[in-house]
């Protein structure tokens, strides 16, 4: 018996959305645990040992790596007393500070931010607080998330003596006091240069907030920020073009 053209497209047409809802959902359930580990903070005490406030605001900066620099500038420009961010690449030389050649893993590169901040309103301490906390995990070795590779390591490059003495004194704090179930694999290196990150990088959490990887991975890193930490949390962003959006 034939079957009539309109059934036999039906029919068709049923496979293919049952074939598609199941790849939706294998493919739901592989990004399950980059979901739950981006959602999932670790609240932990601050620094017993941090700088003082100044009495006036000369700015500092401070240049972290923990990821995709994507989620790491986004959550950072939505602390109070922060006046910039900038994703970039710290770690290697400038022949290499670009993206397609950090993104080899081979350049010594990772993908950093540079924050300049006002320390009468923000600390360096709270700032390593935060990006403990919910800018990344920094019990786990050259990867966050589903991106692997040495570029994205946790890592902090140290202006001074005194953001050395506080960041090595805070890792080992929290490492005595077990506040990751692992230990903390942070490194503590001389900042030597930060390159700037192309353009279209640039703010790209506030640009591109219904982007996948955004939506999966860093936007619950923001959620985090504002629950955690809701004396720290500004709503309108801080952004590198100087344009704030709610």
């Amino acid at each position: 018996m034939l079957i009539p053209k309109i059934q036999l497209f039906a029919q068709v047409r049923s496979v293919s959305q049952y074939f598609f809802a199941l790849l939706l959902g294998a493919i739901c359930i592989l990004w399950q645990p980059f979901i739950n580990a981006a959602e999932v903070p670790t609240v932990i005490v601050p620094p017993a040992f941090d700088a003082p406030k100044a009495a006036t605001g000369k700015l500092q900066t401070a240049v972290i790596a923990g990821g995709c620099f994507w989620g790491v500038q986004g959550v950072f420009e939505h602390v109070k007393g922060v006046r910039k961010v900038l994703s970039g690449y710290s770690g290697g030389d400038k022949s290499t500070a670009d993206y397609e050649k950090v993104s080899t893993g081979t350049t010594g590169h990772a993908e950093s931010v540079q924050i300049t901040f006002d320390p009468a309103e923000v600390s360096y301490g709270k700032l390593l607080q935060i990006y403990f906390s919910v800018a990344h995990d920094p019990t786990k070795l050259n990867r966050q998330g589903p991106d692997t590779g040495t570029q994205y390591r946790s890592a902090i490059f140290y202006t001074d003596d005194t953001q050395k003495s506080i960041a090595q004194a805070y890792i080992q704090q929290l490492n005595k006091s077990h506040a990751f179930s692992h230990e903390i694999v942070t490194r503590v290196d001389p900042f030597k240069a930060f390159y700037p990150a192309e353009d279209y990088h640039q703010d790209f959490l506030v640009r591109n907030p219904t982007h996948l990887y955004i939506l999966i991975n860093d936007l619950p890193k923001v959620e985090n920020l504002k629950h955690v930490f809701p004396s720290n949390y500004r709503v309108q962003p801080v952004t590198v073009s100087g344009n704030s959006t709610s």
